[in-house]
């Protein structure tokens, strides 16, 4: 595993990422239509021009395997990341997180999680994410409220 720079090419993987029902119904948290990929162009073209979003690629044997982005949001940034199924329960997200937390040390960092997306929150647990507030929001993927975590990494 390794991360990289994002290249436009990316983006098709990405993409084909987040069509997954199993994927987008664990994310929760999706485009109203992910299918659209016209939004899903315009949303990423400008995170990739923005100076401050952070972006990497996950790599693994030369393809792509997901991504990881930290943002700004209110005062603090935030992580989210999105790993192509075939890869769960391997331990590439893991050390995606790992390596992406040692290069981008911006801290306080935070992540949200659906309190029922076991594997993310293990990986934020482990890597010393705590649990700073919780959130009702309605999720696209889901079609309904879900509860959240909000998790901080000091």
């Amino acid at each position: 595993m390794k991360l990289r720079e994002v290249q436009t090419a990316d983006l098709d993987s990405f993409f084909e990422h987040q069509q997954d029902p199993e994927a987008m119904e664990m994310a929760a948290f999706t485009a109203k239509n992910p299918a659209d990929r016209g939004v899903f162009n315009y949303h990423w073209s400008l995170m990739m021009k923005d100076p401050d979003t952070f972006i990497r690629t996950i790599e693994v044997d030369g393809e792509v395997a997901g991504n990881i982005v930290a943002y700004p949001y209110d005062d603090a940034y935030e992580i989210s990341f999105w790993t192509d199924k075939k890869y769960w329960a391997q331990g590439i997200t893991t050390s995606a997180v790992d390596a992406f937390l040692a290069e981008f040390t911006k801290r306080p960092l935070r992540a949200r999680v659906v309190t029922d997306n076991v594997g993310s929150k293990k990986i934020l647990d482990r890597r010393g994410f705590v649990v700073i507030g919780e959130n009702d929001d309605f999720a696209n993927a889901r079609a309904a409220v879900v509860k959240e975590y909000i998790m901080e990494l000091k």
